[in-house]
This record gives structure tokens, C-alpha cells and sequence, in this order.
């Protein structure tokens, strides 16, 4: 197996684009939030993350995709506070609530290794979005000790393109949520404007970057765009225009995760019809869609 593509990219290079992405934040615009707040000075914007990346727990994680699992799991790393605002969100008591403890560059860096010690097969970052200036810097101090998992971006989707080419050749594994393809439930229901054409342009900059997925002999994803689509009740996501978008604009070959798990969780009690669980038939209705639309490799992973 080839090494990650930090590790060919060296240490030195990824410490200069952590120092470029820090001075993002004296004027944070490292997500299409832009809020313009001095994060190094205690100023908060949107996602109320400061200057230290905040995590609230880490280790072998064994319900993601099987590609990512494997046999000794995904190597996860939870962060605190998130750049969307879901009302819906599973993890609120970390995306809402902050909850987590401060690290700094060299604390991240152990944390990374150590999942390497425990024979995970990647270092998945879980909401990592707000904190990309200081993974980076973790991982400049990483390499020279050796990590050498597939570096995984487990986000949201609502990314901002200048800070997506400062991962290039440093992110394997792109795994962006799709959850919306109309602008007023991601306003209403995440907090977020403009999503729709920002994860777009999000994906389509992912897939250029990585391609298509890869999965080696042993069935583990190595490097490669992974799409998951929370599946919402009353077709909130707009699952029939999510997937034609990923086969036409993307590929026919992406990965797509068609999520059926959701239930209402935090305040989505308050927002009919994300009161409710998600039928069968709602299900069944998504998954006709990716077939509609040509996808080969969407489904239930």
C-alpha cells in the first residue's frame, strides 16, 4: 500500500500550510460562515470554537461504513462544536454543547499516534472543519514519529474551497455529508445559508482532489471521496436531486452511504415532519432514486 499522501507530501510542507491556515484565523474564514471574528484574540463566531481545538473523545470506532471499520476499527476522533447547527443533530451534547477538552498541537499529534498503537486502520476526523489550522499543526509534528494511516475528513459539507486546497495531498479520505439540496431547510433546519451551492462546489473540489474511492484487497478504503446522504423524513434532503447530482457532476462510480437512521433527536421534536422517524417506504423511495440517477455503488454501508 502506497504511503498516505501527507507522508509523501513531508512534514515541512504541512507545517507551512498549518501556519497558512492559522492566519485564517485572525479573521476566521475557514467555512462559508465567514464570520470575520479573531479566534487567536477570544473572539467567537458561529461555531463558538476558539483557538484550541477542543476533543471530546477518541479511539476504535466500530459503527462507521465497513470500508473504514475493518477488523480493528476506524480510528476516530471526536471534536467539539461544529460550523452547522443541526436541530436534529445525534451528537448535540459535542456540536451544540462543546463538549470536550482542550489540546494542543503536540497532545492532537499523540492522540493520532496512539490510534495508529491501537492497529486502527485511519485517523478519522469528526468535525473537523473549525479546527483544520490545528490538525495540520498536529500533523506536521505526527510524521516525523511515524504516523501512516489514511487521513479521513469527516464533515458536514459545508466547506469552504480556500481551505480545501490546503488539504490537497494531505486528506485520503474525503467523507462529506450531502444534506440538502434546497436552501431554506438548510437555513431553517441547520443554520446554514447558501448550503446547497457550497457543498457542491465542495464535492466536485473533493472528487477532483481524490477521485473516486478505493478499496484494497482486504476491503478497506484507502483513498477516495466517500458521500454520505442522511435520508430526512418528507424528502427534506432532496434525495432524487442529491443523486443526480453526484452521478452527473461527480461520477456514477462515488460512493454514496444512503443513510437510514434517522430519528428525532435534540430539538427536532419542535420542527414537523422531523418529529417523526423515516418510513420504509421513504427509504425504499431513496434508494430507487440513486439507481434512477445511474449510481453504482449507492446503498445502506
Amino acid at each position: 500500500m502506497p504511503a498516505p499522501s501527507y507522508v509523501q507530501l513531508g512534514a515541512e510542507e504541512v507545517a507551512r500550510r498549518a501556519a497558512a491556515a492559522r492566519e485564517k484565523l485572525r479573521a476566521c474564514n475557514l467555512c462559508p460562515h465567514r464570520c470575520g471574528v479573531n479566534r487567536l484574540a477570544g473572539e467567537k463566531g458561529k461555531c463558538r470554537a476558539g483557538a484550541e481545538a477542543l476533543v471530546a473523545s477518541y479511539g476504535p470506532h466500530f459503527g462507521e461504513e465497513a470500508v473504514l471499520v475493518g477488523r480493528y476499527g476506524s480510528g476516530t476522533i471526536f471534536f467539539a462544536y461544529c460550523n452547522l447547527r443541526c436541530v436534529f443533530c445525534q451528537n448535540c451534547e459535542l456540536s451544540w454543547g462543546g463538549e470536550g477538552y482542550p489540546v494542543d498541537a503536540d497532545e492532537l499529534a499523540r492522540i493520532m499516534l496512539a490510534l495508529q498503537q491501537k492497529r486502527c486502520h485511519n485517523v478519522n476526523l469528526v468535525t473537523p472543519t473549525h479546527f483544520v489550522p490545528q490538525i495540520l499543526a498536529a500533523l506536521a509534528r505526527a510524521i516525523p514519529q511515524g504516523l501512516s494511516l489514511p487521513l479521513v475528513y469527516n464533515c458536514g459539507g459545508y466547506e469552504a474551497l480556500e481551505t480545501l486546497a490546503l488539504l490537497e495531498r494531505i486528506v485520503d479520505i474525503y467523507m462529506p455529508d450531502f444534506k440538502y439540496t434546497a436552501a431554506e431547510p438548510a437555513r431553517r433546519y441547520s443554520g446554514a445559508p447558501g448550503y446547497p451551492e457550497h457543498v457542491k462546489a465542495a464535492l466536485k473540489e473533493m472528487h477532483r482532489q481524490v477521485g473516486d474511492l478505493v478499496i484494497d484487497a482486504e476491503g478497506l478504503a484507502v483513498r477516495g471521496l466517500l458521500v454520505r446522504h442522511l435520508v430526512l423524513p418528507a424528502n427534506l434532503a432532496g434525495t432524487r436531486e442529491a443523486m443526480e447530482f453526484i452521478a452527473r457532476e461527480l461520477s456514477p462510480d462515488t460512493f454514496v452511504n444512503l443513510m437510514a437512521q434517522y430519528f428525532p433527536a435534540h430539538e427536532a421534536w419542535r420542527h414537523p415532519p422531523l418529529d417523526r422517524r423515516l418510513t420504509a417506504q421513504e427509504y425504499a423511495e431513496a434508494l430507487a432514486a440513486a439507481r434512477a440517477a445511474g449510481l453504482k455503488r449507492a446503498g445502506r454501508w
